[in-house]
């Protein structure tokens, strides 16, 4: 399995529009974050999990020509505001299969009525299969099997994702005991860490690492940073050493 980091950065994004902090300003590639997400690939197959506002250049920049669906965290606009951009897979291939929660379909639903639109179609909307992912029911792809990991982003139900023996979790500030013991025997984990600074809807650093420590995975990988977190350079040397902070088109294997 090949995981390539398309993003990394929070909702803002790195460097913030007209932020003066150093961080914004650093020459350090790995200080420049887009939108969170991840593009998964084994054999054949490829998706992507979550599909915020900066898609269209993290399809162009990694080489992705062909996805078999995406998997969606929550609502939120910077997991979910790219999806006008999956037209050029839909004249490729056809309808895009998504899953989420229901919650979340009928967010999308509502916000781009014209892609889930039935009736009198524009010819060049994008089109999707809605498929819904409920709690303690881990649903096929490809030849895999997705598991959804509950967790809760302050009042907000969020769903991660294990597949084999790679975890996503993004937007993490609580997780039930049971939901924890679905991602024991990790070999790669990936978990938020929003900035050392404790935030109300996010691990900061140490509730990141204390949960690596609870799970136990081979790997750790940091996402969802902030420009307040501080340089990417001076971070990582902070880190245990199987932690580790994913920066925007990092790619590692499983």
């Amino acid at each position: 399995m090949r995981v390539v980091f398309l993003g990394t950065g929070t909702s803002q994004g790195i460097p913030v529009i007209g932020s003066q902090h150093p961080v914004c300003h650093s020459s350090d590639s790995r200080d420049k974050r887009l939108r969170v997400s991840v593009w998964i690939s084994w054999d054949k197959y490829s998706l992507v999990i979550d599909c915020g506002p900066d898609f269209r250049q993290q399809m162009l920049t990694s080489g992705c020509t062909h996805i078999d669906g995406i998997l969606f965290t929550h609502e939120h606009s910077d997991h979910t505001a790219g999806l006008d951009d999956i037209r050029p897979f839909n004249f490729r291939q056809g309808p895009l299969p998504i899953y989420a929660h229901r919650r979340v379909l009928d967010n999308l639903a509502r916000r781009f009525d014209y892609i889930f639109e039935e009736e009198n179609r524009y010819p060049g909307a994008p089109s999707v299969d809605p498929i819904e992912v409920r709690n303690d029911q881990p649903f096929a792809v490809g030849d895999q099997v997705a598991t959804p990991i509950n967790v809760m982003h302050a009042h907000l139900q969020v769903f991660g994702y294990r597949i084999g023996d790679f975890a996503y979790l993004t937007d993490v500030k609580t997780i039930e005991v049971s939901e924890i013991e679905k991602l024991k025997g990790l070999k790669v984990l990936v978990v938020n860490a929003l900035r050392e600074e404790e935030h109300h809807a996010h691990f900061n650093l140490q509730e990141a690492l204390d949960f690596i420590t609870l799970v136990r995975p081979e790997r750790a990988y940091l996402t969802h940073i902030s420009h307040t977190f501080g340089f990417h350079a001076d971070i990582e040397k902070r880190l245990p050493e199987n932690v580790l902070v994913a920066y925007d088109n990092l790619a590692i294997t499983i």
